[in-house]
């Protein structure tokens, strides 16, 4: 149950499948199944490492010792989101690659390099030239729901927390978007926010209205 608006809840389901068909195919599961699940399991929790190239362009992995400062940590979540960064921002020479994630699920495969398509599925960070306390990052890649917490703890683990500002662009379909208007009546795309009660500045865009909510990394 959720105790406030915003709150991030897990629901799980097992609608259609009742106890006897669910306890069946529990003893199913060989010792070979077993086997195999803890290695991907293992395989997934242990796929995931932020690699930085900081200092004198050598690569170190998020783990150093001494955070670097931050102050604009901004984060574009999703296909859609990643391409507006590079069509509006990153379409310049004031950014440079300073970092990538190597992720491992059954949805996506990345690895350590830097030299990707445009079409491959990849996190990528970016920073500014002039200023090197502002960060970009382009997470094109699909992060699990039981990957999440070790994604932001892993990309925020290597930051300065105080003065850091944080802000999160991902989209979602017309389709789930709930209001009382027709959905055929507003602009496409449609902007709206959400924000903490430690933001004081101006938003440029509408609230989010209840009930709708944001799901996954965003939430995360």
């Amino acid at each position: 149950m959720a105790t406030f608006f915003g709150e991030v809840v897990v629901a799980p389901s097992r609608a259609g499948v009742d106890d006897e068909e669910w306890a069946e195919d529990a003893r199913e599961e060989t010792p070979e199944d077993r086997e195999i699940r803890r290695e991907l399991e293992k395989k997934r929790y242990g796929e995931i490492d932020v690699l930085w190239s900081l200092k004198s362009g050598a690569s170190s992995e998020s783990s150093a010792a001494q955070p670097f400062v931050c102050s604009q940590f901004i984060v574009a979540i999703g296909h859609n989101a990643a391409a507006f960064l590079s069509s509006f921002i990153l379409d310049s020479v004031c950014w440079e690659v300073v970092g990538v994630v190597k992720l491992w699920n059954e949805w996506c495969r990345t690895s350590n390099t830097t030299n990707v398509l445009p079409t491959d599925s990849f996190c990528l960070f970016y920073r500014l030239i002039s200023d090197p306390t502002v960060l970009l990052c382009q997470c094109s890649c699909y992060v699990a729901e039981d990957q999440q917490f070790q994604w932001l703890e892993k990309v925020f683990g290597c930051m300065q927390k105080e003065g850091l500002q944080v802000t999160i662009l991902s989209t979602c379909p017309v389709a789930d978007y709930k209001t009382q208007e027709s959905t055929l009546t507003l602009p496409a795309p449609f902007l709206k926010a959400l924000k903490t009660k430690e933001f004081k500045e101006q938003i440029c865009c509408p609230l989010l209205e209840q009930p709708n909510i944001v799901r996954d990394l965003p939430a995360a």
